[in-house]
């Protein structure tokens, strides 16, 4: 797994649950090692040991974790530039929705060797939709949820979101956009600002 991965991990549970946290569940994954390096990779078995002993030391089940890590990823002021990728996507949530097909390339762009698995998104019928997120990195379609619910709250739209199983071995998420600016979502503007 990229260590990108496990570092927004390890950045969400320090921030969440506090660096001290964070360090218990390292000290019981026995990796030999305290963090997680951004740029390098790391086995699957390594970042799934570090994710049960996560669940274990928190008390929390992992799905549950995955999603808030999801929320936190757009949510949160220090990690800015994800939710700054995610908002080109579209100037609505049903834009927004569209662009997820290319969310894995867009990731390739911004880091070559993230390699994200698939999605693609099938419109049932006006605002209800399925995103089927391919196999290939465990827990994905949970933080999805979090990205999912998250950039709802940042356009200012009301949507319900459901794990739905399974299809030709895909997640499948099932959302349900209830209705458009039922909030004041959060400003965006296209150029960064620097101080």
């Amino acid at each position: 797994m990229h260590g990108l991965i496990n570092r927004a991990f390890q950045g969400f549970v320090s921030t969440t649950f506090g660096v001290e946290s964070w360090l218990t569940i390292m000290d019981r994954a026995e990796l030999g090692f305290s963090e997680f390096e951004a740029m390098l990779t790391y086995t699957d078995e390594q970042s799934m040991i570090m994710l049960r002993s996560a669940e274990e030391v928190l008390n929390r089940p992992l799905p549950e974790m995955l999603e808030d890590m999801g929320t936190f990823l757009v949510s949160n002021p220090q990690v800015e530039a994800l939710r700054r990728l995610l908002r080109f996507g579209g100037v609505n949530y049903v834009e927004f929705l569209h662009s997820l097909d290319d969310l894995p390339d867009r990731a390739r762009l911004a880091v070559a060797d993230l390699n994200l698995p698939g999605l693609e998104l099938i419109e049932q019928a006006p605002g209800q939709f399925e995103l089927h997120c391919q196999p290939g990195l465990p827990g994905y379609a949970n933080v999805l949820m979090g990205v999912l619910r998250a950039m709802a709250d940042d356009y200012g739209d009301l949507v319900f979101l459901d794990h739905s199983g399974t299809h030709d071995g895909a997640e499948v998420i099932a959302i349900t956009l209830v209705e458009t600016e039922f909030s004041e979502g959060r400003a965006f503007d296209l150029g960064a600002h620097s101080l």
